[in-house]
């Protein structure tokens, strides 16, 4: 779907509206993307500077959802819209939500960044953590870009990398069962890690869920559960 269509209205007011809307959240999305990597670097790094940072901004990334949700009711209100506008309006509010949990389970990386920083470190500096944290970023990012240019193709390609976040998660979770087994000592410091796996698979899940509200709102489609994500391009 073609940006411009956004500015077809007679009313340019409307056409403003909407825009500035859109640019709302994209900006709530690029807060959310810095809570991501900085909690990410935070844990890994051992860095608790870092992470009481995101755990402070998370109050942001909460008031811009609040914000934008109650722009979108006024335009309601105001506009009644009808087709492509009242499907953008629900697809703002929904990826918003999944934007503010997205949020939310960053600030729950950086509080188990805080946990580990107190263990010694591991040989491999967290390096599972960090690769299935890169990947879940790049989805983030990539199904914001997806909704920015509304490319439906572009919001498929990007929900079926969540079958891969799903399979690095399982194979870190094995992993850290077995360190738990072989060392009963670690198994408080691997417990934490284990929930931040968890934190940072959903964190892709919710990225997922961004792209099929773009699907929904370039096709007019409602995909979830369908399967159609995995099985088809049309």
């Amino acid at each position: 779907m073609d940006t411009t269509k956004l500015g077809q209205h007679i009313s340019r007011q409307f056409n403003a509206e909407l825009e500035e809307v859109r640019s709302s959240v994209l900006a709530m999305g690029g807060l959310v993307e810095e809570q991501i990597n900085n909690a990410i670097a935070a844990l890994v790094e051992g860095n608790t500077q870092l992470a009481d940072t995101v755990i402070k901004n998370d109050m942001k990334v909460n008031a811009a959802e609040v914000a934008i949700d109650e722009e979108c009711s006024h335009i309601i209100a105001r506009r009644q819209p009808a087709a492509t506008d009242l499907r953008l309006m629900v697809a703002v509010i929904k990826t918003i939500t999944d934007l503010e949990r997205i949020g939310d389970q960053a600030e729950r990386i950086a509080r188990m960044g805080l946990r580990l920083a107190e263990f010694e470190r591991p040989k491999n500096q967290y390096v599972e953590i960090r690769n299935i944290g890169t990947r879940v970023a790049a989805m983030v990012h990539d199904a914001l870009d997806a909704f920015a240019r509304m490319d439906a193709e572009a919001a498929i390609a990007v929900a079926r990398e969540d079958l891969k976040v799903d399979q690095e998660y399982d194979g870190l979770m094995r992993q850290t069962l077995t360190f738990m087994m072989e060392d009963p000592r670690s198994i408080s410091q691997m417990l934490d890690v284990m929930w931040t796996a968890r934190a940072i698979e959903r964190i892709g899940d919710h990225a997922k869920n961004i792209c099929e509200y773009v699907i929904y709102l370039v096709k007019g489609k409602d995909v979830r559960h369908t399967g159609l994500v995995k099985k088809q391009r049309d």
